[in-house]
């Protein structure tokens, strides 16, 4: 689904350099849009939650508790 999801949102980049999009297509390019960032926002997310920081020290902290902390 995601490469599907980039592959569409070029072609319509692609296609509002050629012309002028469709009431339809410019929704259509926005609704896409949107999908890519929640999903790029989420894998982010989990990324970040198993990132672990390393103090000198030798003690751990997972970035999720830090987040958790300052909330």
């Amino acid at each position: 689904m995601p490469s599907e999801l980039l592959k569409r949102i070029n072609e319509l980049a692609n296609l509002s350099k050629e012309r002028a999009l469709t009431p339809e297509e410019k929704e259509e390019q926005k609704a896409l849009r949107e999908q890519y960032l929640k999903n790029f926002r989420a894998m982010m997310r989990q990324t970040l939650d198993n990132t672990v920081i390393h103090y000198p020290d030798n003690t751990k902290e997972y970035v999720r508790d830090r987040r958790k902390k300052k909330d």
